[in-house]
């Protein structure tokens, strides 16, 4: 299969986050497995998800990781031209779920396989596909770690292929985040002073945010910071709900307070800064009513990816493209989680993150061309 067939087999699962990716995992096994390439699954804790490694070529370290998830963004409530989960040519364009974000690169991944056994690679080159990265890259570590375990050679490189236009992504800031559960105390509002509204003590914790956010953007960034859109941590909350109705003070209220942190800085030090303004709130909301709280649980802790001094995944990567250029991002990859566990790591894949996550979702046919010419290029590095 080359890999414009492999990528409409993947499109044709809708492994939407919500849903399982074990018919996309297992399809994956068997056509390693025909090609006379075994595979290792680690399933989640459920079994209702999976993730798959797999070694290609001599048992000695050294090789490259390449890095890829299975699941996509939810496709309800969008307008879509054609079926988001199958693959359709128009104009120059790939559309499809996941084509850009990110089974257009999963594909050229898996149609590489073929062409390092027939090339005869010398140093391995590894697939590792994970599950539940746009919930938070929650999968990958499991799947890292028991990588490094099992005893298969160790890969010095990891190549993470979200959508960079095929460029050399050395950095990109973190996220973490916490879903607030605020419990206040329910009595007419004509008599609010008696109660806890908890719609308005979530006020105040996003008004600390915007404060926060107010006072980065007044700093000073460092010139590696300064590489980032925009050059400071940030937090936001997407999402909120609570409240009964218009007369009666909010007895519960919950969202996610989130972080988009610099690589430079301590995701530690976002949280307890959190912490600390939640337990502030909720002692206001004591001294009125005592079996009031506020509940944290946290739900992501994505790390960053930090440029490396003389990286060996960045100078892989520009040796094969041409890239010269500095690039960093705002956006979270499982590169840091590799990284965080000894690996040299870039993110670097076909597309645009611009059409990551849209209606009519696409991955240009140049780019995906473009994506396959990195690959034989990879294979025959590995070959030399």
């Amino acid at each position: 299969m080359n890999a414009r067939s492999i990528l409409e087999k993947l499109v044709s699962f809708p492994t939407v986050s919500t849903e399982s990716n074990l018919e996309l995992i297992g399809w994956v096994e068997e056509y390693l497995k025909s090609l006379g390439v075994a595979s290792t699954i680690v399933p989640s804790a459920d079994g209702k998800k999976a993730q798959l490694y797999a070694h290609v070529g001599p048992e000695v370290e050294g090789g490259v990781v390449l890095s890829g998830h299975t699941d996509v963004v939810p496709v309800a409530g969008q307008a879509w031209d054609t079926d988001p989960f199958t693959v359709v040519e128009r104009d120059g364009k790939l559309f499809g779920r996941g084509t850009c974000d990110m089974k257009g690169f999963d594909a050229l991944a898996l149609a590489a396989v073929p062409l390092a056994l027939e090339r005869g690679i010398k140093r391995p080159l590894q697939i590792a596909l994970s599950r539940d990265e746009e919930i938070g890259c929650i999968g990958a570590p499991e799947m890292i770690d028991h990588m490094v375990a099992s005893g298969m050679p160790r890969a010095s490189m990891a190549v993470i292929g979200e959508p960079s236009m095929m460029k050399a992504v050395t950095g990109h800031k973190g996220g973490c985040g916490y879903h607030t559960h605020i419990h206040g105390f329910e009595v007419h509002s004509s008599l609010m002073h008696t109660g806890v509204s908890a719609v308005h003590e979530a006020a105040k914790l996003i008004t600390w945010a915007d404060e926060m956010n107010a006072a980065n953007a007044a700093k000073a960034p460092s010139a590696v910071d300064a590489m980032f859109e925009p050059p400071w941590s940030s937090a936001h909350v997407g999402v909120i709900s609570g409240g009964t109705a218009n007369n009666i003070t909010a007895k519960d209220c919950t969202f996610v307070m989130g972080f988009r942190v610099l690589p430079s800085e301590s995701h530690a030090e976002w949280l307890q800064a959190y912490e600390a303004r939640v337990r502030e709130v909720e002692a206001e909301m004591q001294a009125v009513v005592p079996e009031t709280r506020i509940e944290l649980r946290e739900v992501f802790n994505v790390k960053g990816l930090r440029p490396e001094e003389d990286g060996q995944a960045e100078a892989l990567v520009r040796r094969l493209t041409g890239d010269n250029g500095s690039h960093v991002v705002s956006y979270g990859t499982e590169a840091g989680q590799f990284q965080e566990r000894g690996y040299s790591a870039v993110v670097c894949g076909p597309g645009n993150i611009a059409q990551a996550h849209q209606p009519n979702e696409f991955v240009s046919v140049a780019q995906f061309e473009a994506g396959w010419k990195f690959m034989e290029d990879l294979v025959e590095d590995l070959a030399t």
